[in-house]
C-alpha cells in the first residue's frame, strides 16, 4: 500500500513539470493550432460564419503600459487583431480564434461569442 502513495506522490510531482499545451481546433479531419497562419486555417477549417478585426493599442516591450501619443501615431499606430467565428455543430462550443500578424494566437471555446 505504501508503494502506491508513494508511486502516486512521484508521478503528481512529475506531472506539475510538464508544461501547458496550447488549444488547437479540429476540423475537417485536421487540426489548426497557436502559430498557424491564416491561409492554413482556412485551409483546414474553411470559411467562419464571422469576422472582427480591430485595432489594438501597442504596448512597451515586455510591458503592460500602452505607448503613449504621439508616440503610438507617429510610429505605431496599432496592431490590427482578428477574430474568426466557427460554429462547431450541436453539441460543441463555438470557437473564436484570435489572429495578429495573420498568425493564430489564440483559441477560445464559449456557447455564445464573447
Amino acid at each position: 500500500m505504501r508503494t502506491v502513495a508513494i508511486t502516486t506522490a512521484i508521478v503528481a510531482l512529475a506531472l506539475q513539470g510538464l508544461p501547458a499545451y496550447a488549444e488547437s481546433l479540429r476540423c475537417n479531419g485536421h487540426s489548426a493550432a497557436e502559430g498557424d497562419s491564416k491561409l492554413s486555417v482556412l485551409y483546414k477549417c474553411g470559411q467562419p460564419l464571422l469576422k472582427d478585426s480591430y485595432c489594438a493599442p501597442v504596448y512597451y516591450p515586455q510591458s503592460l503600459n500602452p505607448v503613449p501619443e504621439p508616440f503610438a501615431s507617429a510610429v505605431v499606430p496599432c496592431q490590427v487583431v482578428e477574430e474568426w467565428l466557427y460554429d462547431r455543430g450541436p453539441g460543441n462550443l463555438m470557437a473564436t480564434v484570435r489572429f495578429r500578424s495573420g498568425v493564430l494566437q489564440s483559441i477560445r471555446y464559449a456557447s455564445a461569442p464573447q
